[in-house]
């Protein structure tokens, strides 16, 4: 059930910058507002109040509006016309689809001599016999009602017929409220009705005065098979009762709709309930699996990357962290197989260590070898110092006289005695 706050009007008070003693325009339609209070002392400029499709049972606290100029409480439980005298600029008042029994409560609405326009369809009183004719009769500002214009021909008719209607409407009035009493009596006794079966079902046997439906603990344990299989049972039971609800005839009376919104509240209720109980617990994260694999995580959302510097024989891990946050919340965690950073408490990324195609091994496992087992897998060319020698860099290139272009000059060819199939050819240059 919804009530009229300050914080409720100011949210609907948007298109006036959330500032409600100016306001002119106020619209709380389909709040569940069962009382219609506060508005006349924060809102003293309304010209036009919204309240249709709400529980408002009586028109009261609104004597101060001296600015309205329309009224709309169509959709509600009122079942009078009271409390709108004070409303001087009222034009227009809309009461349609209400229960308003007591016709003669229209007499009210002649002090308001602005008015030009009344809906009063959907009201028991709308069914009565020479219901036009009275209200045309009874309020002469009127220029419509129920929509329809009013001709001067047909007040002239209600006015000469006014002593007689003015009768039938009064006893047609004492037959309705006769009937009104009987209905809240009977809706009356059906609530204390149900308020007992409730304090029944709190009573549960075994229990221990809680309801059977309440939830078990706190940390929303997951529930057994019996127990998912009995919610089920719970579930279907309750969408049976919710059938034979809607489907059993109500009467139109005020009792009835807060009946059918308890109704609702109720089964709003039971799904949470249910929905809460079937919570399950959220399984731990898991990092590291049973054989020893890491995952990879990213619970923070962070970009991060992972470069392999074989130049260098390391391995990069660049990590995008927030600006402006002290590194004391980072916490960086390096293994042989996984490297795990933990940024403000959530764990950043777990990578898995990644396989060589060359050697076959994790590269954060190479990079962590000691160094003379490192040295010991690299291989080097081995080159014997006798063996070593120097060209002449003086002499290789000159330029030969009998011809314009510069040529390699001849090389100095000598024997190698350690080969004795060594040809000397002059057109094949020294080895370098």
């Amino acid at each position: 059930m919804g009530r009229i706050t300050e914080d409720l009007i100011r949210r609907n008070a948007e298109h006036n910058d959330c500032v409600i003693f100016s306001l002119e325009e106020l619209s709380l339609h389909q709040q569940e507002i069962e009382r219609l209070e506060h508005i006349d002392k924060w809102c003293r400029d309304l010209k036009i109040l919204y309240l249709q499709n709400n529980l408002i049972g009586k028109i009261e606290n609104v004597s101060k509006l001296k600015k309205l100029e329309y009224l709309n409480l169509a959709l509600n439980n009122i079942e009078k016309i009271e409390n709108l005298e004070g409303c001087e600029g009222l034009k227009k008042l809309d009461l349609t689809v209400n229960f308003i029994g007591e016709l003669s409560s229209i007499k009210t609405l002649q002090h308001n001599i602005h008015l030009k326009e009344l809906f009063l369809m959907g009201n028991p009183c709308a069914d009565f016999d020479g219901y036009r004719q009275f209200v045309v009769a009874t309020l002469q500002q009127l220029k419509w009602l129920d929509g329809k214009e009013i001709e001067r021909s047909e007040r002239i008719q209600a006015l000469q017929n006014f002593p007689v209607i003015e009768q039938q409407i009064g006893e047609q009035e004492k037959a309705y409220c006769l009937k009104r009493a009987k209905d809240k009596e009977e809706a009356q006794r059906n609530l204390r009705e149900e308020e007992e079966n409730e304090a029944k079902g709190r009573n549960y046997p075994g229990f221990e005065g809680q309801s059977p439906f309440s939830v078990e603990s706190k940390e929303h344990v997951q529930a057994p098979e019996g127990q998912e299989g009995e919610c089920n049972q719970k579930k279907f039971k309750g969408s049976e009762d919710d059938l034979e609800f809607w489907n059993k005839p109500s009467l139109f009376t005020p009792e009835s709709r807060l009946e059918t919104l308890r109704h609702m509240e109720k089964q709003r209720k039971d799904q949470e309930k249910l929905s809460e109980k079937k919570k399950k617990v959220k399984p731990p994260r898991i990092l590291i699996t049973k054989d020893g694999k890491a995952l990879n995580v990213n619970d923070p959302k962070l970009d991060f990357s992972l470069k392999d510097d074989e130049k260098h024989n390391q391995i990069i891990l660049d990590l995008a962290v927030y600006r402006y946050m002290d590194t004391s919340l980072i916490d960086v965690d390096v293994q042989p197989n996984y490297v795990r950073v933990t940024v403000k408490g959530k764990v950043d990324g777990v990578i898995t260590r990644r396989q060589t195609s060359k050697f076959g091994e994790s590269t954060l496992d190479s990079s962590r070898e000691p160094a003379n087992q490192r040295n010991k897998q690299i291989e080097k060319l081995e080159v014997d110092p006798s063996k070593h020698s120097f060209p002449d860099v003086a002499n290789i290139v000159q330029e030969k006289t009998h011809r314009p272009r510069r040529i390699q000059s001849e090389p100095k060819i000598t024997a190698n005695e350690e080969d004795p199939d060594f040809e000397d050819n002059p057109e094949v240059p020294p080895l370098i």
